[in-house]
C-alpha cells in the first residue's frame, strides 16, 4: 500500500512540474499570418515608415521621399503585414516620377521609373490578389504594358 501511494505521489509531482512548461508554449496559431513569424520591433518600425511614406505620398506629393521609405520596408521586412500597400506606394511613386509629377525631381531617367513601377505593381497583383489596392494597380499597369508574369 505504501509503495502504491509513493508511486502515485511521484506521478502527481511529475505532472505538477511539467504542466507549466506545457502551458508556456501557448496555442497553435491560426489564420493567414499563422505561417509568418513577425518580429514585433521590425513591424513597429515598418509601420512607422509606412505612415511617413503615406504622408509624403498623399499630402506632400514628395514621391522621391515616399519611395525611399517604402523601399526601406521592402528591403528590410519583406514579410511586413501591410506589404501590399507598401508595394502600391512604391509602384505609384515610381510611375508619378516617370511622369514628372510631384514636388521632387528624380535623378533617374523616366524609363527606369516606369520599369520599377511595373515591377512593384506586378508583384502586388501577383502576390496579393485580395489586396484592396489591386484595382488601382491593374489600372496603372494597363498604361505600363500589363503585369509581368509571376516569378
Amino acid at each position: 500500500m505504501k509503495k502504491v501511494a509513493f508511486i502515485t505521489g511521484l506521478v502527481v509531482i511529475a505532472l505538477v512540474c511539467v504542466a507549466p512548461n506545457a502551458w508556456a508554449q501557448g496555442t497553435v496559431a491560426r489564420g493567414p499570418d499563422a505561417a509568418t513569424v513577425r518580429d514585433a520591433d521590425l513591424e513597429k518600425d515598418s509601420l512607422h515608415n509606412l505612415e511617413v511614406a503615406r504622408q509624403y505620398f498623399k499630402l506632400k506629393k514628395a514621391y522621391v521621399a515616399s519611395l525611399k521609405r517604402v523601399e526601406e520596408i521592402i528591403a528590410g521586412n519583406p514579410n511586413f503585414a501591410k506589404i501590399d500597400e507598401t508595394l502600391f506606394i512604391a509602384g505609384m511613386s515610381n510611375l508619378y516620377l516617370a511622369q514628372n509629377r510631384g514636388k521632387q525631381m528624380s535623378k533617374l531617367p523616366a524609363e527606369k521609373h516606369r520599369e520599377e513601377a511595373r515591377l512593384y505593381l506586378s508583384q502586388l497583383v501577383n502576390d496579393h490578389p485580395d489586396s484592396p489596392f489591386n484595382k488601382q494597380a491593374l489600372d496603372a499597369l494597363r498604361d505600363l504594358g500589363g503585369a509581368l508574369p509571376k516569378q
